[in-house]
């Protein structure tokens, strides 16, 4: 029976910011900075000799900032717990507190066992020092034996695929090879916990299914608790059976990962735009006197612009409004796709279907719909832009133009259980498989 090896109770933690005076230049007089730093500390003497009283700095520039605020929960052993919420939410706050990097300014946290934590590229290294002595003075700082760390070095080195560089000062390595080592060590020594930001994001593609799956092995084959900070949702699906959402420093919701993950999408939609999803041209292309592009927008079943994410268990139809003025068969329409960093994955152009003449259109109003390929997508975001052209004549609507709709696609039915974790690539095509 597990029980809890995390207990928080209200936990909170406070920073105190500055913000540029009105009126000041970047230059500002010695004496000004002395008397400012004086006043302060005199408040925070008074502060702390008397804990009923509120803090206040009396500067116009300070101003108190809770990171967190009232945080209560309890992780039991063998939880794997995601951490999910947006930017500023205070998810690597909360880490660097469990990971007793930063001290709580109220409340309490209570551990029992050793914690592993990886939250910045190579937290924990010393720089001269070689991976090969890292390994180690990682291993003593966890309060583990030599005989313990020699036991698992051989498995840390091959995972990290630094064998080449073990006797190399770890300042000297690349980004990749950084986190590819401190992962590895804090995966394989014997700790009760693993803490995981994003620090992830570093490392490649093939490096990062690796770590997944190794966080995912651990937790459930050694009993060990995972707490994983992350924005793939998919990550966190496959991995966690727990999930917390923090909003701007409080509890959101605690719950099974599934549902947890359902009402921060719910949340995250309603605060996205329209407009990612809908364009109008607010400038006019060259060869308007034979056509003008009015619309390029993404519509679900019911005919609406969807607010937010797309699912691929649900239709969706890309759709392109027009105003013909002359008929001419040489106009072709056509769109490129393109992942989150702007590489282009795909494209598509009119003649798929087998080509269509212009000519024998007439004049006036015309849309052009093609169904949504949803199930080729990852659970990412993409971008979706449309081209127009006269063939052997010149672009209506050049490549790079402005008319580039942004979506983010979440898988949520799937016919292979393993897809999100397995697959590779930048698209997931269902294919046709045949056993004789």
């Amino acid at each position: 029976m597990s029980y809890p090896v995390i207990k928080v109770e209200n936990l909170g933690k406070k920073y105190i910011i500055g913000h540029q005076q009105e009126g000041h230049g970047k230059y500002v007089a010695l004496r000004d900075v002395i008397a400012e730093k004086v006043l302060w500390l005199k408040n925070a003497f008074f502060h702390f000799a008397s804990p009923d009283s509120r803090f206040t700095t009396h500067d116009s520039h300070l101003e108190e900032f809770w990171a967190l605020k009232d945080i209560s929960f309890e992780i039991k052993q063998g939880d794997r717990v995601g951490i999910i919420g947006r930017n500023g939410a205070g998810k690597s706050t909360l880490l660097k507190i469990l990971s007793r990097i930063t001290e709580p300014t109220t409340g309490s946290v209570s551990i029992k066992g050793r914690v592993a934590s990886l939250l910045e590229v190579g937290t924990g290294f010393h720089p001269e020092l070689t991976g090969r002595e890292n390994i180690y003075l990682n291993g003593a700082i966890l309060g583990m034996t030599k005989a313990e760390i020699k036991r698992k070095f051989d498995e840390i080195v091959a995972f990290a695929e630094v064998e080449k560089f073990l006797d190399t000062p770890v300042k000297r390595y690349s980004s990749g090879m950084y986190v590819r080592l401190a992962f590895a060590v804090a995966a394989h020594l014997e700790s009760e916990m693993l803490l995981v930001d994003e620090v992830l994001a570093v490392g490649d593609f093939q490096f990062r299914k690796k770590c997944l799956k190794k966080m995912k092995d651990v937790s459930m084959g050694e009993d060990k608790t995972v707490l994983f900070v992350s924005h793939d949702m998919c990550a966190i699906q496959n991995i966690c059976n727990k999930a917390i959402l923090l909003d701007k420093g409080r509890i959101g919701f605690i719950g099974e990962v599934d549902e947890v993950i359902k009402k921060y999408m719910s949340e995250t939609e309603s605060m996205v735009k329209i407009s990612l999803l809908d364009w109008t041209p607010k400038k006019s292309y060259p060869f308007s006197e034979i056509v003008q592009i009015k619309r390029f927008y993404i519509t679900d079943e019911a005919g609406n612009i969807p607010r937010g994410m797309l699912y691929n268990s649900k239709k969706y139809t890309i759709n392109i409004d027009a105003h013909l003025l002359q008929a001419d068969s040489r106009l072709i329409f056509s769109m490129a796709f393109y992942d989150g960093e702007r590489n282009l994955i795909f494209t598509s152009d009119i003649h798929d279907s087998g080509g269509m003449d212009f000519s024998a259109l007439k004049t006036g109003h015309i849309k052009i719909s093609v169904d949504m390929p949803i199930d080729l997508f990852l659970s990412r975001m993409y971008s979706v832009e449309l081209l127009c052209c006269f063939h052997h004549l010149g672009w209506v609507l050049p490549p790079d133009n402005d008319s580039r709709l942004r979506f983010e696609v979440f898988r949520d039915m799937d016919l292979n259980p393993y897809a999100n974790e397995s697959r590779l690539g930048m698209l997931a095509p269902t294919l046709k498989w045949k056993i004789n």
